[in-house]
């Protein structure tokens, strides 16, 4: 069954303050540092930022077909309703137009690839745009192969504005329930994916 590991960022009283140092302590002793320096996130007064952990019994090459298709979230991110590359060929720069289900305090969202590095297995985005409140939102996803057999950590953090009328830690739960929501459908569609994978014990966002 696929673990997940939940963190929070507290800091945002500096600009020194950073998601890097979160995941050099306990319970993050498995990330890698090669990795850990991804998720080195300047956080600004009024900001704040969060790490997410998630546990997948599916291969970083499996996991990572999924994760890197900037042109189609909505492939493991069920908030997603639609996407639409708008501008660029699918390097950095591209940008996508997503539309999200309703319900959310949403609809739509325009993103901007900001890393694709196949052979490190990071990808990166920023939203440059929306009806939303996240603003100067960007997020950082890595993976590398776990310490015990054959299976992929994935490691998902963001960094982004407290809007107005909100606090940093309503920010940071708001977020964190999607980002950790999208990593556990990840694993779901990672593992069904996976040749040997038997496990039915997935439940979605509990």
């Amino acid at each position: 069954m696929s673990s997940l590991l939940l963190h929070l960022i507290n800091r945002t009283d500096s600009a020194a303050a950073n998601c890097h140092d979160a995941l050099l302590v306990k319970p993050f002793e498995a990330v890698p540092d090669a990795v850990a320096r991804y998720h080195s996130h300047a956080v600004a007064e009024n900001q704040c930022c969060s790490a997410v952990v998630q546990e997948i019994a599916a291969s970083v090459p499996t996991v990572w077909s999924v994760v890197r298709r900037f042109d189609n979230p909505q492939a493991y991110k069920h908030f997603v309703k639609s996407c639409h590359v708008i501008g660029g060929d699918g390097d950095v720069g591209t940008l996508r137009e997503v539309h999200i289900i309703s319900g959310l305090p949403a609809a739509r969202s325009t993103e901007r690839l900001e890393i694709l590095d196949d052979e490190r297995h990071v990808i990166s985005f920023s939203v440059v745009g929306g009806d939303h409140r996240l603003a100067n939102y960007r997020s950082v996803t890595t993976l590398h192969p776990a310490a015990a057999g054959s299976g992929t950590v994935v490691v998902e953090s963001f960094v982004v504005d407290v809007p107005p009328g909100n606090t940093p830690e309503d920010t940071r739960v708001f977020v964190d329930t999607i980002v950790r929501c999208n990593l556990q459908s990840l694993a779901q569609t990672s593992e069904n994916l996976a040749p040997r994978n038997n496990n039915n014990d997935y439940k979605f966002c509990s």
